[in-house]
């Protein structure tokens, strides 16, 4: 999911009004609970914060041998 600059900014609001329901990635959002928003908030922040097409995993190796048919 592609999260923009104003996700981010809507869900510190939310969290600084107190409030529960946010626009996010064009949706509206019901979180339970606070602790929902702040982990919200962190999602966000990681996904921003990583560089545009940047693998999100780590080194994947790959070992295989071939038999020749002689």
């Amino acid at each position: 999911m592609a999260y923009t600059q104003d996700d981010l900014e809507n869900v510190r609001r939310a969290i600084a009004t107190g409030e529960k329901s946010v626009m996010v990635n064009g949706r509206r959002v019901e979180f339970r609970d606070m602790s929902e928003l702040f982990q919200a908030e962190a999602r966000i922040q990681a996904a921003l914060s990583q560089p545009e097409g940047a693998p999100r995993g780590g080194v994947r190796r790959f070992r295989f041998t071939t038999l020749r048919g002689d």
